[in-house]
């Protein structure tokens, strides 16, 4: 198997330092459009023969189909913003190699009804060409983050091995991580949280199909473990809710975030003022997108490592019947502390947790575990291989029985 790793940011970089422990594959290539990132990412693995870098611009169709061949390379992993899936995704295809993202082809909110309707999904742009990837015999494995990806494999497992019959497969995440010196510092692509947290959020229902709610709607405390506590969580777009429904059988699905006010505030002021637009504006004669600028003000999330202090927590929740029939209720997570990571691998906690789940399912590929052609998610896989790799890894996963709700 040879890799390549298009994005040596936060996660691009933990997903390098990760890999380099396993001895699954022959080859990794780092590509980013800026050179400085990639020899720090390669830093982080000095001495391994088996990683060398690149420059690659990820809007460049041609230019990464002709890195990638190249490069011989078998599978490409996307680790940029979900605005640059779609020519990563095209390029794979074109080069006749296998695909991995941990974030889906963006979405546009209906014209007329945003906070009733969903207009083009999350990911719709990937599936609508899902079977020419299946008559190449081509892999495009979409959303194998942690959410997406983990969490959608909480989902799976919930139905194969614990329920009979899913009311809800609802993901919840929360934290309680803190920044040390900043008052605002998100842990995340700041350009991924304004798309994600702004655009109205999808909920599926059996019957009802895909449809949309105002975003920050239906607020909800939820307790999460190992120290973490009660984090209020409110409806945000992601992926989990576009696909879970495709392969679990659930009555209802949502995704909840632990934003909390003060981000909400924040959030809701970027858009107020126009500043979460990515449309160009002109400012003394150049011209520069208002979410670039914000991106460009706050500091780079892969840099706060060692500041940031606490846990962080993604998991699934999933209600319905057990397998004998009587109601159950179960939260299926995965924490990570972020002092933890950042000692073992440089790394702050939410990067490096969405890194470790494309690695875990890249070495499930190169061993045949998991296989499959056309456009999947990784609920379309049997997900006990998959959790027992990831403890295997040095990050067991966790279960809560919870309280039946009546």
């Amino acid at each position: 198997m040879r890799i390549l790793v298009i994005g040596a940011g936060g996660v691009g970089t933990a997903a390098v330092a990760i890999a380099a422990r396993r001895d699954f594959f022959e080859h990794m290539v780092v590509a980013d459009y800026d050179p400085a990132r990639v020899e720090h990412a390669l830093g982080q693995v000095a001495g391994d023969a088996r990683y060398s870098g690149a420059r690659v611009d990820a809007s460049d169709t041609d230019g990464m189909v002709a890195l990638i061949r190249e490069q011989r390379i078998t599978h490409v992993l996307n680790a940029v913003d979900p605005r640059f899936v779609m020519p990563i995704f095209n390029a794979c295809f074109a080069a006749g190699v296998d695909y991995l993202d941990m974030a889906m082809s963006l979405s546009k909110p209906h014209p007329e009804q945003p906070f009733a309707l969903p207009g083009l999904k999350l990911g719709d742009e990937q599936f609508a060409k899902a079977s020419a990837w299946e008559a190449a015999g081509r892999l495009a494995l979409v959303g194998v983050g942690v959410e997406p990806g983990l969490s959608d494999i909480f989902a799976r497992y919930a139905q194969d091995e614990l329920f009979s019959e899913i009311d809800e497969a609802g993901v919840r995440d929360g934290a309680n991580l803190v920044v040390d010196g900043y008052e605002f510092a998100p842990s995340f692509s700041i350009w991924t949280t304004i798309e994600e947290c702004l655009n109205p959020p999808v909920i599926y229902e059996e019957g009802r199909g895909w449809f949309t709610t105002p975003p920050f709607s239906e607020p909800e405390v939820f307790e999460f473990p190992e120290g973490i506590g009660p984090v209020e969580c409110v409806n945000v777009e992601h992926e989990e809710v576009l696909l879970i429904p495709r392969w679990v059988k659930a009555k209802r699905v949502t995704f909840k975030y632990g934003l909390g006010d003060e981000f909400i505030n924040v959030l809701k002021v970027l858009h107020t003022l126009g500043l979460d637009r990515t449309e160009p504006v002109t400012v003394k004669g150049a011209k520069v997108s208002p979410r670039d600028v914000v991106a460009a003000c706050l500091p780079d999330p892969a840099g706060l490592g060692a500041t940031m202090h606490g846990k962080t927590c993604a998991g699934t929740f999933v209600t319905g019947k057990g397998k004998d029939g009587s109601p159950r209720a179960v939260y299926l997570y995965h924490v990570v502390d972020s002092d933890w990571s950042w000692k073992e691998y440089g790394s702050q906690a939410v990067v490096w947790q969405t890194a470790i789940n494309p690695i875990v399912a890249l070495e499930l590929l190169a061993a045949g575990t998991w296989a499959g052609t056309g456009v999947l998610g990784p609920e379309a896989f049997a997900p006990r291989s998959f959790l027992d790799l990831l403890t295997a890894y040095g990050a067991p996963w966790g279960m809560r029985e919870e309280a039946v709700r009546r």
